[in-house]
């Protein structure tokens, strides 16, 4: 049985300019030839073909926090949605705390992705809209509403202010969903995504092996973030890269020495490159 990798994207296979060296390429093409790699983000399916155009994708890719599953030739495993009802309360109860949210779904019948935003932005999400301009997925709802297929829900703000938000929503929601608070490291302040219980990527990864008839205990991921900790704990063997969160990197069984912007999933990806693959 072939040997399976799956990485996070930000902060971790990506280099902090949003970009794969060629060096990372390099390796990752020669290795795809003798063992699966995937990629478990919370980038949509339109951004990740994007960074990615340069490397060979031949398995199921773990999208949008885990609500989503899909190959590279854009073949739906798994899909975790959220009613439009449950959504739209949820925007509800978030205008309480003075804060709309960005919803992100598909289109009906069709794996085309939505992103809608609101018309009352503050800073934060203003910065994260300058990265999609003129993106054909991108549309103002005023008010902002959830379509009929929604992904996940997310704020973006202050701590102080999506801390206790995230405290409301658990008192009025419970397990009815999941709540990923983590900061966001490229443009500062923090980030609530709100998603189906069984839309993060721990159970996405159950998806992928179950569909790949594979092993978990022969399983490796990479990543840096809160929403990599429930996989490391499923996956026999988490890696953290070096600019990994603290909380991460409590809970890998590897901690790099590199970082992302110094090649560093790539790096140890390379020792399996022996001369002899069938070693690995």
């Amino acid at each position: 049985m072939k040997p399976l990798f799956i990485t996070d994207l930000d902060h971790t296979l990506l280099r902090s300019d949003q970009t794969i060296s060629t060096y990372t390429a390099k390796i990752w093409n020669e290795l795809n030839e003798h063992a699966i790699l995937s990629i478990a983000t919370a980038r949509s399916f339109h951004k990740v073909k994007e960074f990615l155009c340069e490397l060979k994708l031949n398995a199921p890719m773990i999208l949008l926090d885990g609500s989503m599953i899909v190959t590279p030739n854009k073949e739906i495993i798994d899909l975790k949605l959220l009613t439009k009802d449950l959504s739209n309360e949820i925007i509800y109860e978030g205008a309480k705390h003075g804060i709309y949210p960005f919803v992100i779904g598909l289109k009906d019948d069709s794996i085309e992705e939505l992103f809608w935003y609101p018309k009352v932005l503050n800073e934060y999400q203003s910065e994260v809209l300058l990265n999609y301009k003129n993106d054909p997925r991108l549309s103002l709802k005023d008010p902002i509403s959830a379509m009929n297929r929604v992904l996940k829900v997310v704020y973006f703000g202050p701590h102080e202010v999506l801390k206790p938000l995230t405290e409301h929503l658990k008192d009025v929601f419970g397990d009815m969903v999941e709540y990923k608070l983590s900061p966001e490291n490229y443009g500062g302040g923090w980030f609530l995504t709100i998603l189906h219980p069984h839309g993060d990527k721990s159970h996405a990864l159950k998806t992928v092996t179950s569909y790949l008839g594979h092993d978990i205990a022969n399983m490796t991921v990479f990543g840096d973030s809160i929403n990599d900790i429930q996989m490391f704990k499923l996956a026999n063997t988490g890696i953290a890269v070096q600019n990994a969160l603290d909380e991460v990197k409590a809970v890998a069984s590897i901690v790099l020495p590199h970082t992302n912007d110094e090649d560093a999933v790539a790096k140890y990806l390379s020792k399996f490159l022996t001369k002899d693959k069938n070693a690995i």
